[in-house]
């Protein structure tokens, strides 16, 4: 039994998994080797309803709520996180350009999103710092009704493979730090837009890399927010993403723990399956507590959002400990299939794949801090 998920949910888990075994689990391996995310998978994604399932009905969504997405992005990851990154940026950037963007604008975008037609980065990181995103340097100018662009972003996930993207730029001064940023909806076809791909340890099929900016005009009823404010109000919105990146790096790790579960039961050494001694048993068993109990704190985030409760500490919570905890997992894991579990397969790309959540999307270090100025205050934890 699990607290937040009803039976509709459970069920909705039972499809998605039908789906992602079937349709998303063969092709694993073969997207680590390629690079290559399939459109047409994404597309068969949009017409099964599991991209970006919160979404007001008149965005092309289901109003399922933060719950169902959270669901659905765990079943899509445990059979390739690469493939689960396609409905964490639905779900974060569609929120944003929902809440903040030009109905005009932005719904035709939803409607790809959701449909799975397009794919959409979220362009923060910057060469000079990641940690540090209100200190920007991309140089946004107004001039009469559009905006010009110019400057870089860096490490963003699938920078060459994303038809738009969320930009935030400087168009205050530096000294204003986050409150000069505005944030962008950038296609990323327009004139002076290139991209470049990392050859990166993992998460490979999705891919990361740098979008350049070379006079790049973008109207500006494309703006996101108002003005100079752009950090502070859409950054809200990744408490979300938070809470789901949980999700999705447990799940691998939760079919890690149920394939070694069985290895061990099977496999015999001294005349006994190696599970009945305890130095192979008991780092599981603390493994499978822990991974329960993220996924539980994970899932009260989604709940709390569902609820419109505030939920910045727990899904920060979700971030920093969610990818340490499944990292540590696969590799304990990997650990126990021996050389097989070493050689290049399964658990060698999941271990390679979760590792990057510890560096990206918000590292352990400002998770804590988030946490701290939660609970004590901010002006008990300044800057």
């Amino acid at each position: 039994m699990n607290p937040y998920l009803d039976e509709d949910l459970v069920t909705l888990g039972d499809h998605v998994r039908r789906f992602a075994t079937d349709r998303i689990a063969p092709g694993f391996q073969e997207r680590d080797r390629t690079r290559v995310l399939e459109r047409q998978l994404m597309r068969e994604m949009g017409e099964m309803g599991f991209i970006a399932p919160e979404l007001p009905e008149k965005f092309g969504g289901q109003g399922l709520g933060c719950l169902a997405a959270g669901v659905i992005h765990e079943e899509i990851a445990r059979a390739d996180l690469s493939i689960s990154y396609i409905n964490l940026l639905a779900s974060l950037n569609s929120q944003i350009l929902s809440e903040h963007g030009q109905p005009e604008v932005v719904a035709p975008w939803l409607e790809k999103l959701v449909a799975g037609e397009a794919l959409c980065a979220i362009a923060l990181t910057e060469p000079r710092g990641g940690s540090d995103a209100g200190n920007l340097r991309l140089k946004v100018e107004r001039i009469g009704d559009h905006y010009l662009i110019n400057g870089e972003k860096t490490s963003i996930s699938a920078a060459d493979q994303a038809d738009i993207s969320v930009v935030f730029g400087r168009t205050g001064t530096v000294e204003s730090a986050a409150h000069g940023v505005t944030a962008l909806l950038v296609p990323m076809d327009l004139p002076g837009v290139t991209t470049s791909r990392f050859d990166c340890h993992g998460q490979r099929a999705i891919g990361r890399g740098s979008i350049f900016f070379e006079n790049v005009r973008v109207p500006v009823d494309h703006r996101l927010g108002d003005e100079n404010k752009g950090f502070v109000q859409v950054m809200q919105g990744f408490d979300f993403s938070r809470a789901l990146i949980g999700l999705q790096v447990l799940a691998v790790a939760r079919v890690s723990l149920e394939e070694t579960w069985e290895y061990v039961a099977q496999r015999e050494a001294f005349g006994k399956p190696l599970s009945a001694f305890q130095g192979v048993s008991h780092p599981l068993a603390d493994f499978d507590t822990q991974v329960e109990a993220a996924r539980l704190l994970c899932l009260q985030a989604l709940w709390l959002k569902d609820k419109g409760l505030p939920h910045s500490a727990e899904a920060a919570m979700c971030k920093w400990w969610a990818p340490k905890l499944a990292y540590d997992t696969v590799h304990q894991c990997l650990l126990m299939f021996g050389h097989g579990g070493y050689d290049r397969g399964l658990m060698e790309q999941r271990l390679r794949d979760v590792l990057g959540f510890q560096i990206g999307d918000g590292t352990a270090q400002i998770m804590k801090t988030i946490i701290a100025r939660t609970r004590a205050g901010r002006s008990a934890v300044p800057a």
